[in-house]
Parts: C-alpha cells; sequence; structure tokens
C-alpha cells in the first residue's frame, strides 16, 4: 500500500513537473497590461481581441493551416503508398528502406533546413508556399508511416487472397479491404503530420519569406523583438488546438480497438 502511494505521488510530482510550466502562461495571456508580470495587473481579453482581431497573427495562421492541410495531405498519399511498399517486400534491404523513410524524423530538423535550402534555392522555390509544403511534406511522411505500416503488418494476408481468389481487382481489394482496417492507423497519423507540420519554426525560419510567415515563426520573431502577452494568448491557444488533436486521436484509438473487439 505504501509503495502504491508513494507511486502515485512520484507519478503527481513528475505531471506537475511538465504541466505547470505550461499552465503558467495561460493566465498571463488574460492580463490587462503590457508585460508579462505577476501578480496580474488586471483580467483582460484585450490579447485574444488583438490576435484574432486580424492583421499579422491571423495572417500567420492562415499560413500554417494552410501549409499543414496540404502537407498532411500528401504525406497521407506517400507514406501510405511508402507503407504498402514496404510491407510487401522481404530481404535485407527492406530495413535499409525502413531507415531512410524514418530519417527525417531521426535527423535533427536544422539539418533537414539547411538541406533544404540548397535544395529547393536553385529551383526557385524558397521564399513560396510550395516550397514550404514541400519540406513539411518531407517531415510530416514519417509519421504516417510508421503507424500505417504497423497496420498493414498485422492485417491478416488472407483476406486480400480472398478477395483476389473471388475476382476482385486489386484497387477494389484495397478500398474494401486495406483502406477500411489501416483508417484508424491513417488517422492517427494524419493528425501527427499536421501537428509536425503546425508546430514546425526551424524549416520556416530559412524556407519562407515575409509572405509565408507562418505561426510559430510569428511567435519566434515576437519573442526576438517585443515580448507582450499576445504571445501568451497564442500560446494558449495552440495548447488547446493541440489538445483538441490529442483528444481527437484519442478517440480514433478507442474506435479502432472497439471495432476490434467486435471483429474479434
Amino acid at each position: 500500500m505504501i509503495a502504491r502511494w508513494l507511486f502515485r505521488g512520484w507519478c503527481a510530482a513528475v505531471l506537475a513537473f511538465l504541466l505547470v510550466p505550461i499552465a503558467a502562461i495561460v493566465p498571463l495571456s488574460f492580463s490587462s497590461g503590457s508585460f508579462l508580470s505577476y501578480p496580474l495587473p488586471g483580467w483582460s481579453l484585450r490579447w485574444y481581441a488583438e490576435v484574432l482581431g486580424g492583421g499579422k497573427w491571423l495572417q500567420a495562421l492562415g499560413n500554417s493551416l494552410l501549409v499543414g492541410v496540404l502537407a498532411t495531405a500528401l504525406a497521407l498519399v506517400l507514406g501510405t503508398l511508402a507503407a504498402l511498399g514496404l510491407a510487401r517486400q522481404r530481404g535485407p534491404l527492406v530495413g535499409a528502406l525502413k531507415l531512410l523513410m524514418l530519417s527525417p524524423m531521426i535527423v535533427p530538423t536544422i539539418l533537414v533546413a539547411v538541406g533544404a535550402y540548397f535544395f529547393l534555392a536553385p529551383l526557385a522555390l524558397t521564399a513560396s508556399i510550395t516550397g514550404l509544403v514541400l519540406v513539411h511534406t518531407v517531415i510530416a511522411v514519417p509519421f504516417v508511416v510508421v503507424p500505417v505500416l504497423t497496420a498493414l503488418e498485422l492485417l491478416d494476408p488472407n483476406l486480400a487472397r480472398a478477395a483476389a481468389a473471388c475476382g476482385a481487382s486489386p484497387a477494389t481489394t484495397f478500398g474494401r479491404i486495406t483502406l477500411p482496417a489501416i483508417a484508424p492507423a491513417l488517422g492517427s497519423g494524419g493528425l501527427f503530420a499536421f501537428a509536425a507540420s503546425f508546430d514546425d519554426v526551424v524549416v520556416a525560419l530559412l524556407i519562407a519569406g515575409p509572405g509565408q510567415r507562418t505561426l510559430p515563426r510569428e511567435m519566434f520573431s515576437g519573442l526576438r523583438d517585443s515580448i507582450t502577452p499576445a504571445l501568451t494568448a497564442v500560446a494558449t491557444l495552440m495548447i488547446v488546438f493541440s489538445t483538441a488533436l490529442f483528444l481527437g486521436m484519442q478517440a480514433l484509438q478507442r474506435r479502432a480497438r472497439r471495432r476490434q473487439a467486435a471483429g474479434s
């Protein structure tokens, strides 16, 4: 009994250590003052009105959403195709191919950004939405490959053989058997891919131009130029958004577990 309470106390201390610095940001976003300070001089929604009222913050949010949605869509297509190819291959090169596919997740982001800059600069794709989407797609693809490949490896191959024996084409087999089975993995992979794109600041600093400033880059510029509670308001909104993504992922996983339990 004592060991159990000690374990719970230790878990609570670790959670507090992780969450208290984040929670400390939220009250500052409601400050009526122009500087970050405790105790708060008063309560106000002026900084949320500044952020959501238009101007650079909404433009940066629009850029982040546009790039995130496009990069996620491309990552879902490319990651699914890569996972299908890897799941069907056998041999010593498969491990090397998997490592190559996961390298954007392993290599530091600054190296990916520098390499992408020297690759895109001769093509005149820097300071463009296209270049930013391409690099974010490279970063997001591994987040799709991992769950989809796992789902494909757990899928019974006899289902596809049975469909082929019944005369189904490969496209029909994929649409009616494979795709429904990997749909939860696609959902969770898409959420992680979007989060990876939406949260990026390093690539945006090197690739994006003045017209493609994303929300994290705008926050970085605000930290460097003038720190105001508007930054904490943006951070609070991003915390809420990230929490919603996490809860959505959990809902998808619970739905997948219920479907597997009903199928078994």
